[in-house]
């Protein structure tokens, strides 16, 4: 750019332009979308960014967008499409009378890219961690290393409380499956590279958590599938070391027994599978 530092700013987030990058800060505020303010900032690479647009918007605004490479960007790899444009959090939204001023810094930005097509591997920071979030039949956790699924007696099917809480390490892991929550059947599905792929509904998948009203919500659930996806891809199989299983709060025990026994007494549980869930349970105390 002219000056290293310039920044233009627009509805809900100020663009800061680098000789290599461009630096996204989100504002937080009741009407910024939260996905936005559990971003808090992004620095996006120019050789991240594979072409600049600028457009009308509605009511009287312009958007500048920069157009991610495709594999650039973990978060947008996870979202896979499903974000509504309000959510994009590549577009730039003005008042229209910084028109001039934004097709300025669009034609410097775009005097500076040189790279275009898929990249090879993720530019642009995951989201930190640890992450978490509650999902309709249980929390996902996230540490860096492994993801765990602790299910909800209230939410969760009886074939996961038969599979148990779950831990995954990023080694066993191929990738991510993420279903918005604003879509019918939102969930989050976890890849693992020694299983197939045959289809099983999410809600009986003991490595998918399903989405419902309130649970799951975007800003929570995607940069949480962007963090593990890009863990996946830099993780290398022979060296993840699977997390050992943390000790449980012996109440918390007695609940999962009681709740075991409600499925067994409505034959969904089998007299075999009560005893060796119940001895894996007091297992853990």
């Amino acid at each position: 750019m002219s000056r290293m530092g310039d920044v233009l700013a627009g509805f809900h987030a100020a663009w800061e332009f680098e000789s290599d990058s461009v630096l996204i800060r989100y504002e937080r505020g009741i009407r910024t979308p939260k996905l936005f303010q559990a971003l808090g900032e992004r620095r996006v690479p120019l050789e991240a960014i594979a072409g600049v647009t600028l457009t009308r918007g509605k009511r009287g605004t312009v958007v500048l967008r920069v157009e991610p490479r495709p594999g650039a960007d973990p978060l947008m790899e996870a979202a896979a499409g499903q974000l509504k444009e309000s959510g994009d959090p590549y577009r730039l939204v003005l008042p229209a009378e910084r028109e001039v001023l934004a097709e300025y810094y669009a034609d410097e930005l775009r005097g500076l890219l040189t790279e275009s097509g898929p990249a090879d591997r993720f530019l642009v920071e995951p989201p930190k961690g640890p992450l978490s979030f509650k999902a309709y039949d249980g929390k996902a956790t996230f540490d860096g290393r492994t993801v765990s699924f602790r299910w909800f007696w209230t939410g969760a099917s009886s074939a996961k409380w038969k599979a148990g809480d779950q831990n995954f390490s990023v080694g066993e892991l191929n990738g991510v499956e993420w279903r918005s929550p604003e879509v019918f059947e939102g969930h989050l599905r976890l890849l693992r590279r020694e299983v197939g792929t045959a289809a099983v509904q999410a809600d009986q998948d003991p490595a998918a958590v399903v989405f419902g009203l309130g649970y799951g919500p975007v800003h929570e659930s995607l940069p949480f599938a962007a963090a593990v996806l890009s863990a996946v891809r830099t993780s290398s199989p022979v060296a993840a070391v699977p997390a050992a299983a943390p000790r449980r709060d012996p109440a918390d025990i007695a609940e999962r027994i009681r709740h075991l026994g409600e499925l067994h007494q409505a034959g969904l549980v089998t007299d075999e599978e009560f005893s060796v869930k119940k001895a894996e349970l007091l297992a853990e105390l």
